[in-house]
């Protein structure tokens, strides 16, 4: 997945650090993604459920808060207001680098700031909060011992998630000011609210408060089982696969330009578990979806194609199409190619021209068929045509696979 770092001013005029996650092709779409209070744009959560929704096609703009992570500034100094501040500067800078932000989503506080914010970013249509307070001051329960310190003495330390941070009455001052539930009402934008029931940070009544102040179209979704931090990997791939869902409804169809050119370098393809049976996976190529399993005699329940089937399905596309081309540049009479092809084990020594003589070999059978008024020599060399085929040529030579653990 391809990604871009950089900076941008905001509201104090320090330099923000911000990471763009761009899909493959041409982004259907655009989102601001609010991370959760004293986090940073690299916390899991944003990393994953950013990642997933690149691999739907969505683009996604995440940074770091002033004074967190790598961004310029003072945390001491930043507040909620601030926080809103830069969410509108980030969308500023998007709309001037690329385009405007469609979708928002905020985690957490990010949730509550990303509702406020809302109003100043005309170009969104939809906004996502995962896990929100309906009031900013839920925050303060998190050092509720520390805030009369805070209050007498105008700032103190308080630790949270194990970290020591500077809090200062203004961000108290600050915070009581809010009043989101206006924000909320007055969105006049589609609302997805995702919310664990069993959430012990944010009490689930928060999401009731939104859903309830909020006008339609809005949503609910129960992240079941997941906490508060979306710390299961398969809770921040399906709340941006919901997202992705949902935020479909609202978004203009992707045009021509998201369609990728003829002649680029192949997609990324990502491949994942749908943990529906013991085999069942989805594919996603691009804007392409399928689903793989294994046949009924493998232990599958055969919902789609098995690996070996789309890897012989491989050849035979790449075959017939490197023989189209050559025949249209050549004027040759070829009205259709059919390719079809088996895969099987087979004993080496049953090989004569293979050079390993010990053990079983695979063995792809490809019959091709051509309609058309084609003479012999015609014939002959479209079948050497075949051979040079990219995925033949693969198969056929050394290749190296790479792999690496991801998040």
């Amino acid at each position: 997945m391809p990604t871009e770092r950089f900076q941008f001013a905001g509201e104090g005029g320090h330099q923000l650090a911000a990471t763009l996650d761009l899909p493959d092709r041409a982004p259907t779409a655009y989102a601001l993604f609010a991370h959760c209070f004293t986090c940073g744009k690299d916390v899991l959560a944003a990393k994953r459920i950013a990642a997933g929704l690149a691999t739907n096609g969505i683009a996604v703009l995440r940074f770091d808060f002033t004074g967190l992570g790598s961004s310029e500034g003072e945390f001491a100094n930043s507040n909620f207001s601030s926080n809103v501040a830069d969410l509108v500067h980030a969308a500023d800078h998007l709309r001037e680098m690329r385009k405007a932000p469609t979708i928002l989503i905020g985690h957490s506080l990010g949730g509550a700031a990303i509702l406020a914010a809302a109003e100043k970013i005309p170009e969104a249509v939809g906004v996502v909060t995962i896990a929100a307070p309906s009031d900013p001051n839920h925050v303060t329960g998190l050092f509720k011992d520390r805030i009369e310190d805070i209050r007498k003495n105008g700032r103190a330390e308080v630790s949270l998630a194990g970290r020591a941070f500077p809090i200062t009455r203004q961000f108290l001052d600050d915070i009581a000011e809010q009043k989101l539930m206006r924000h909320i009402a007055h969105l006049r934008k589609a609302l997805l609210i995702m919310h664990a029931p069993a959430d012990d940070i944010v009490g689930i009544d928060n999401a009731t408060r939104i859903f309830l102040a909020a006008k339609h179209p809005k949503s609910f979704v129960s992240l079941d089982h997941a906490d508060h931090l979306l710390s299961d990997r398969r809770d921040s791939i399906y709340v941006a696969d919901v997202i992705a869902a949902w935020a479909s409804r609202y978004l203009e169809p992707a045009g021509p330009a998201a369609t990728l050119p003829l002649g680029e370098a192949p997609r990324q393809v990502v491949v994942r578990e749908t943990r529906e049976n013991k085999f069942q996976q989805t594919i996603a190529v691009g804007p392409h979806q399928s689903l793989a399993d294994e046949p009924l005699a493998a232990g599958g329940e055969d919902t789609g194609p098995g690996p070996y089937d789309f890897l012989l399905a491989a050849l035979g596309a790449c075959t017939s199409m490197t023989m189209r081309l050559y025949a249209d540049r050549k004027g040759l009479p070829l009205d259709r190619v059919t390719v079809t092809l088996t895969h099987s084990k087979i004993h080496a020594e049953d090989c004569a021209e293979c050079e390993t003589k010990v053990g079983l070999l695979d063995r792809i059978d490809r019959v091709i068929a051509m309609e058309g008024v084609l003479d012999a020599d015609q014939r002959k060399r479209l079948i050497e045509i075949a051979d040079k085929c990219p995925v033949h040529r693969t198969l056929t030579s050394e290749i190296r696979i790479v792999t690496t653990p991801g998040d």
